[in-house]
């Protein structure tokens, strides 16, 4: 095994409720098995996962384990990025052993259907929180582009402000076009109470993270008042299986950077389908690794709705040219075995 830093610059800074990001830092890692080369992807993101520093020290322990028959996994609850390169390495290298797309792979996991894997996965585009006229123009830009799904950033600017964002992109884009919020747990109780009653005039698909992520009770409480309820930080505090018992969501999105790997966002998804619950794959602002892999996580879940995986495009450069294709508001799969066929053999070999 051995890993490699890199830093990767935002196009412009994302602004979310836990502050702008303008730099993405992390680590490739590659993996022997069965004289197969796989290839993984650290990127953590402190508030998600654990810090730069952790994910190094946790990837140093499990090179210092691995040996030519196995390799010492991280602890995806203590640092869920360092476990996702480890199992996504892994997943690519026995991929490609036995002449398999990941997504192939990864749906055994989780999900028993004859269903074949699709050659696509539809996605939603994301606004961030500029002005009114910032979020409409990126917003008809993408429509034109061919998204009917659209991710907008609230949560940062004042409720009233957000309100009215809202209000001017519903009213930009045709009523097929389905919105969906994103609040980053920006909210108290009573700002979420007050916003879900505002913005059932606007046919929200989902508010997601309106409450920080232990609140779970919370996030219950807001259900059923004419917008679903999703949650995406709070998979990075709990479990899919606490967020169903406490009844906290309609929706859960699912980062494999998060959650430790894309074995177990494929395993969170078939738990969260068990319980009525709707998975949406998305990223963290991922490198072109990662994000190829969670399309293969998003295409092993059937009939999986729009995901938030077309992200690339936030990214000033990458760790390489990207194998998959985003047009007409899918993400298209890449053709080979494992991530992508041979598409990532330079950074394999880039040790």
């Amino acid at each position: 095994m051995w890993f490699d830093s890199f830093s990767l610059q935002l196009d412009s800074p994302l602004g979310t409720a836990a502050g702008p990001i303008t730099e993405r830092r992390g680590f490739l890692v590659g993996l022997k098995q069965d004289a197969v080369w796989g290839i993984g992807e650290a990127t953590p993101l402190p508030g998600w996962t654990e810090s730069s520093e952790a994910c190094r020290t946790a990837l140093d322990t499990a090179a210092a384990a691995s040996t030519a028959d196995s390799v010492e996994r991280p602890d995806p609850t203590d640092t869920p990025a360092a476990a996702h390169a480890v199992d996504l390495a892994r997943l690519d290298a026995t991929a490609q052993r036995d002449t398999q797309s990941l997504a192939t792979v990864l749906r055994k996991y989780g999900f028993d259907t004859d269903q074949p894997i699709p050659d696509s996965v539809p996605v939603n585009a994301t606004i961030g929180d500029g002005s009114i006229d910032e979020t409409v123009d990126a917003a008809t830009t993408a429509v034109d582009e061919g998204f009917d799904w659209l991710k907008l950033k609230v949560g940062v600017q004042p409720p009233k402000a957000d309100l009215s964002r809202i209000q001017a992109v519903r009213e930009a884009v045709d009523d097929g076009v389905r919105l969906r919020l994103d609040a980053n747990g920006a909210w108290n109780r009573s700002t979420a109470c007050e916003m879900v009653d505002q913005l059932a005039k606007f046919e929200i698909e989902y508010l997601e993270q309106p409450l920080p992520a232990a609140d779970l009770a919370g996030l219950a409480g807001l259900r059923g008042h004419g917008i679903d309820i999703a949650v995406d930080e709070s998979l990075a505090e709990r479990s899919v299986e606490a967020v169903v018992e406490a009844g906290a969501a309609d929706v859960v999105v699912i980062k494999p950077m998060a959650v430790g790997g894309p074995s177990r966002a494929v395993k969170a998804a078939a738990a969260a389908r068990d319980a009525g619950i709707e998975p949406v794959v998305t990223t963290t602002v991922d490198g072109v690794v990662a994000r190829t892999a969670a399309i293969h996580v998003a295409a092993a879940i059937p009939e999986v709705t729009a995901c938030g995986l077309a992200t690339g495009s936030l990214l000033a450069a990458d760790l390489a040219a990207d194998p998959v294709s985003i047009s007409t508001g899918r993400a298209w799969l890449p053709a080979g075995h494992g991530l992508c066929g041979a598409e990532f053999a330079e950074l394999r070999d880039g040790r």
